[in-house]
C-alpha cells in the first residue's frame, strides 16, 4: 500500500475510534430507567476534533419483517446494505423504522442483523414509530445495547444530534432543552441533527411535519446546518430554509428525506416549496462527506447510478 493509501487508512481509524469512544460513553451515561425516550447524552469533553473529512451513510426504513419476499418494489434491505457496505462509510445513521413491523427482538436478529446488522459497529441508531410497536421501543433498545434515547457524537469537525422524534413515547421537552444546551456549548461547529420523522416532505403517505418545529427552531436559532429524516419511502432534498418553510439561503437548514432503505417505496405528491430533487423509484442510500466548513452529498441507488449530488457551505 502507498504512503497515501496508508495515511488514509490511519485517518479513517482514528474517526471511527473517535466516534465510538463517544458512542460508547453515551450509552454508559444515561439513567436506570429503560425507556430509550427518557435517557440523553451529552458532554462537554469531546474527543478532538479531526479536520479530516467523514463519509456517513444515512438511510431508514430498512428492514422487512422475517419471511418477507424480496420483490422489485418490497424487501431490499439486504441489497441497500450491499450497497451501504460498498461505500465504505465511517459512519452510518440509521434513521429509525429500521425493523418492521413491530421492532421486536426477534425480528432486529433475524432480519435487519444479517443484512444492515453488519455495519452494526459503525452504526449510529435512532427510533422510529415502528420500534415503538413494542412496549418502550424494547426490541431496539435490546438490540442495540441499551442506547440513549437522544445524543450527540462528533464526526470529524461536525457535531451530530441523534433525535427521538417520537413524543408521544418520550419527553421531548427535555430533549429540547438538552439540544438547545449541547448546541450553545459547541458554538460555530457545522452541525446536523437527524430523526425519524421529517419537517418537510412532499410524499404521498404522510407529508410535512410541522410538529417537527420543536426541534427545528433550536437549530435554525442556534445555525444547524444540515437535517435528516426518514418515514416518509421516498428520496428528497430541500433547499436551505426556516422552520416555516420559507427559503434562507444564509442561514436556513438544507434537509433530506432518506427513506427508502429497503421496506418500500410510497408515492410523491405535488412537491412541496423547497423540495429541489424527488424520487420514489429507486431504493439506495445517502452518502455525505463532511467537511470542516461545508458537505457534499450523493444519493446512490441499488443500481450504483447517482441520481442527486451536490454540496454546500456551513454557516
Amino acid at each position: 500500500m502507498s504512503t497515501e493509501g496508508v495515511g488514509r487508512v490511519l485517518v479513517r481509524v482514528m474517526a471511527l475510534v473517535s466516534a465510538a469512544t463517544l458512542l460508547v460513553g453515551a450509552c454508559s451515561s444515561g439513567s436506570s430507567d429503560p425507556a430509550p425516550g427518557n435517557r440523553s447524552y451529552s458532554t462537554t469533553v469531546t474527543p478532538p476534533v479531526t479536520q479530516e473529512p467523514v463519509r456517513v451513510v444515512a438511510a431508514g426504513d430498512i428492514a422487512c419483517q422475517p419471511g418477507e419476499p424480496t420483490t422489485p418494489v418490497r424487501c431490499q434491505q439486504a441489497a441497500t446494505a450491499d450497497l451501504a457496505r460498498s461505500l465504505h462509510p465511517d459512519a452510518v445513521i440509521a434513521l429509525g423504522d429500521l425493523q418492521y413491523e413491530d421492532g421486536t427482538l426477534a425480528a432486529f436478529r433475524s432480519s435487519y442483523d444479517p443484512t444492515w446488522g453488519t455495519l452494526k459497529a459503525i452504526t449510529r441508531p435512532i427510533p422510529g414509530n415502528h420500534e415503538y410497536h413494542t412496549d418502550g421501543a424494547a426490541g431496539y433498545v435490546a438490540y442495540w445495547d441499551d442506547p440513549p434515547g437522544w445524543y450527540a457524537w462528533d464526526a470529524g469537525a461536525w457535531r451530530i444530534y441523534m433525535l427521538d422524534s417520537t413524543c408521544g413515547e418520550t419527553d421531548c421537552r427535555s430533549e429540547q432543552a438538552w439540544l438547545e444546551r449541547d448546541l450553545q456549548d459547541n458554538p460555530a461547529r457545522c452541525a446536523a441533527i437527524a430523526m425519524h420523522y421529517p419537517r418537510f416532505s412532499s410524499g404521498a403517505e404522510h407529508g410535512s411535519n410541522p410538529t417537527m418545529n420543536r426541534f427545528w427552531k433550536i437549530a435554525y436559532a442556534e445555525g444547524v446546518d444540515l437535517a435528516l429524516a426518514g418515514h416518509e419511502h421516498t428520496y428528497e432534498r430541500f433547499a436551505a430554509m426556516d422552520p416555516d418553510g420559507r427559503p434562507d439561503p444564509a442561514r436556513g437548514i438544507v434537509s433530506f428525506v432518506s427513506g427508502v432503505g429497503g421496506k418500500s417505496l410510497y408515492g410523491l405528491d405535488p412537491r412541496v416549496p423547497g423540495s429541489e430533487f424527488a424520487q420514489n423509484s429507486a431504493f439506495g442510500v445517502l452518502l455525505l462527506t463532511l467537511m470542516p466548513r461545508s458537505f457534499r452529498w450523493r444519493f446512490v441507488d441499488i443500481d450504483g447510478a447517482t441520481l442527486d449530488r451536490g454540496s454546500a457551505r456551513c454557516h
